[in-house]
């Protein structure tokens, strides 16, 4: 969650350096004047200590090694300028009445947590939202969200994740849109529309883009390890997708907790304040990771608590999430001269213009009459099934072997997350796991098939031993919760004979494996990418029967497939699918849902070819030449699935890739336009993609890089051309030798197609 300050100073001794990913430029007006009055009013009442208060942060429950009582007195004198961890509608209450009628002026608290991917109505996890290529997923999915989340006391959310992620090890996969930093970009983009609106206002969830930035770049894909990414990598590709967020109007930043290239991210001055701030003229406030401010000391970056209060603020952190290192050491530095008051007033102020555009001040407190009526709205289970769909991926469909008849009479289902309503969901549910829990009903993929059938279908269940987290004595870092023992040899043969047992009595075998929740996401990084347990031996026994067997993936990241890629007729990726997940999985398994997700990410055969991602640069032998076609002597280096791909129960023809202008200047844009038809027999999802390639100039540039993407729906023979710019915006890179954004003159490739490996081609020459 948190990062570092600056790259090196000989590197970036140049003055203001142009942004990220799209031409520099200002945010438009974030916060209102009408705010921004009324908190310079309001700033000039206070006292410093008061100033200070609204900086900190604090721990809404008590938690041993955070909190040992509960911030009631703090709350009282002005010591709190927000409060996390807290989703109880009452409490929230109580302790915003201490707020506003205890505390001298009156503040409201501004109450954070993580919605990710929904409140009580769980969508699919980000990264399969992101599958589904139709950014609007994203923004019904939060927009839902966000309403929930507001109703029950929540102002802020810390999300969107928008790190790139290019190693699936990397646990925080899960959170993100995957490794492109269009794609990235698009949904990060989405998200803030969805959770903020048009505008800030009394009905918004203000957002805090996470984790700023390279914090997807950790060394060997290990949660929390350093990262090291030269500035035009970072330029190019780490940060574009946290400016789209800016440039949305995102109201909030987060420091991620690693350390980049040395310097730890919440004391990252170049990160926070020349970038974020100066280049790209972000106006709103930035808050660390949680305890980031105190780990500034433990990083070996600040001698003390006070150096590390120090070192935070002036790098450009406004508040610091729960560590209280700020209500503890600024005051002295202030007292010391080594920070301004005019300094604290500044970091304060666009804290106080949140809490006034988002009505905390007209209306702080919770109508706790109409929070379960907001929660247990209908649509959002019937919106949440209907983007669940829409992100599932379809990775193998031999024969046609999907879709399954209706009129199936046995179906054997095994693995261990077919009727676990903990898996379906994934990870940071927030009233799974930090609020009382257990008033949604998830939908297991068993529960999806049974209400698709009904009672004429004879389903058999063997789940099997539910794998947990390796490594014996391991205790699990977020839920304290130590591993299961493994099954012994003897309950392993019983369990695969039972599989194989009711495999060989069914028309059709559905496979639900896959990792749980608790296995990818933060501190959940992975060494190896095997399905966990003994799914794999329960498949290989269903699929050695001969019957028909189809593989429904629950993961949070690409797992080894290279077994079942081979020998089982049909993979379906639902990923995490959310609370209607089980009855989207059977829409999709019987035809009534044409998957149509792509996905977004590179798919490795084994964990040893991570990091893995299709935009690199060419190399002295590219991989592709004929005599040189993989990096590896004992594996193929490449994807099992590229990046982009997805199958469909129909097949889809692009042609006609053409032009406006096949030579242009560097100030001109070019429209390029592609037919795509329906050539299969049902109706269809087609995701257009574009590809391009700078063939020479000043640097190296990537083999292929995605530069537009559309998602369509196509009745069978329907054909519709697609247009998309090719102008600065698209064909301009940070060059590493003159540290500034240019479009070069040159000659490039340009490629529309169904994925990443499309291959028809047109030419394109940019002139001086």
């Amino acid at each position: 969650m948190h990062l570092r300050r600056n790259f090196a100073l000989a590197l970036f001794a140049g003055g203001l350096l142009a942004a990220a990913g799209t031409p520099a430029g200002a945010q438009a007006r974030l916060f209102s004047p009408a705010a921004r009055q009324k908190a310079e009013a309001l700033l000039k009442q206070m006292t410093l200590d008061e100033k200070i208060g609204q900086l900190n942060q604090s721990a809404g429950i008590v938690m041993p090694g955070v909190s040992t009582t509960k911030p009631d007195d703090m709350i009282a004198k002005g010591g709190v300028g927000s409060i996390l961890w807290q989703m109880n509608v009452k409490e929230i209450n109580r302790l915003q009445h201490i707020a506003v009628e205890k505390s001298r002026l009156h503040i409201p608290i501004l109450f954070g947590f993580d919605v990710i991917h929904g409140y009580r109505t769980i969508f699919p996890v980000p990264l399969a939202m992101a599958s589904s290529w139709d950014p609007s997923v994203e923004e019904q999915a939060q927009r839902l969200a966000g309403q929930d989340a507001r109703a029950a006391g929540i102002e802020w959310t810390f999300t969107p994740m928008v790190d790139i992620a290019r190693d699936a090890r990397w646990g925080r996969i899960v959170e993100g849109a995957g490794e492109d930093p269009f794609l990235g970009s698009a949904m990060a983009q989405a998200q803030v529309r969805g959770f903020q609106g048009a505008k800030l206002g009394p009905d918004s969830v203000m957002v805090c883009v996470k984790h700023f930035a390279g914090y997807g770049a950790a060394d060997g894909g290990r949660d929390y390890d350093s990262s090291y990414v030269p500035e035009e990598l970072m330029r190019n590709v780490y940060l574009r997708p946290f400016h789209a967020a800016e440039q949305a109007g995102a109201g909030s930043f987060m420091s991620a907790y690693m350390d980049l290239n040395d310097v730890p991210a919440s004391g990252n001055h170049w990160l926070l304040t020349d970038v974020l701030r100066k280049d790209w003229g972000f106006q709103g406030l930035v808050l660390t990771d949680a305890f980031a401010v105190k780990s500034l000391q433990t990083h070996g970056f600040a001698k003390d608590p006070e150096d590390a209060a120090y070192k935070a603020i002036s790098a450009g952190v406004n508040m610091d999430m729960a560590s209280l290192t700020y209500s503890q050491n600024l005051a002295q530095l202030v007292k010391e001269g080594k920070v301004s008051e005019a300094y604290i007033d500044q970091m304060v102020l666009p804290i106080l213009e949140a809490k006034y555009d988002l009505g905390l001040f007209e209306h702080p407190y919770v109508d706790e009459s109409k929070v379960e009526a907001m929660l247990n709205r209908p649509e959002g289970l019937a919106l949440e099934r209907k983007l669940a769909g829409r992100s599932m991926v379809l990775l193998r469909n031999q024969n046609r072997a999907l879709p399954l008849s209706k009129d199936l009479k046995k179906i054997a289902i095994i693995g261990p997350m077919a009727d676990s309503t903990r898996d379906i969901e994934g990870g940071w549910t927030v009233e799974g796991l930090f609020g009382p829990g257990g008033k949604n009903h998830p939908v297991t993929v068993l529960a999806g098939i049974r209400n698709k059938l009904g009672p004429g279908a004879q389903i058999t269940l063997v789940a099997g031993p539910q794998p947990s987290k390796i490594y014996p004595g391991l205790v699990d870092s977020i839920t304290g919760v130590k591993p299961t023992p493994p099954p012994t040899p003897e309950e392993t043969a019983n369990w695969i004979a039972k599989a194989k047992a009711a495999a060989a009595d069914a028309d059709v075998v559905v496979a639900v494996m896959g990792e749980t929740p608790n296995m990818s996401g933060e501190a959940a990084s992975r060494a190896t990418l095997d399905l966990p347990g003994i799914q794999e031996q329960m498949l290989e026994a269903a699929v050695a029967t001969g019957k028909p067997v189809v593989l429904v993936l629950l993961n949070g990241r690409p797992l080894d497939m290279r077994w079942a890629s081979e020998h089982v007729p049909a993979i379906l990726d639902a990923w995490y699918p959310g609370t209607e997940g089980g009855n989207a999985v059977a829409d999709v398994l019987f035809g009534d849902v044409n998957p149509g997700g792509k996905l977004p990410v590179s798919w490795p055969r084994v964990a040893g070819a991570e990091p893995l991602y299709y935009n690199h640069n060419l190399t002295h032998e590219p991989e592709d030449a004929p005599e040189f076609t993989s990096r590896y002597w004992d594996m193929n280096s490449k994807p099992l699935y590229p990046f982009g791909y997805g199958l469909s129960y129909t097949t889809f023809q692009f042609a006609n890739l053409r032009l406006s202008k096949t030579r242009m200047t560097a100030a001109d844009t070019s429209e390029v336009s592609v037919d795509v038809t329906n050539t299969g027999p049902v109706p269809g999802d087609a995701v257009a993609q574009i590809y391009i390639h700078q063939r020479y100039g000043s640097a190296s540039r990537p083999v292929r890089q995605l530069e537009g993407f559309k998602r369509i729906a196509l009745q069978p023979g329907e054909t519709k051309t697609l247009t998309f710019p090719l102008g600065r915006n698209e064909l301009q890179f940070w060059d590493p030798q003159t540290k500034r954004w240019l479009v070069e003159p040159s000659a490039f490739d340009v490629w529309a197609g169904g994925d990443s490996t499309a291959s028809l081609h047109a030419d394109l020459t940019v002139t001086q």
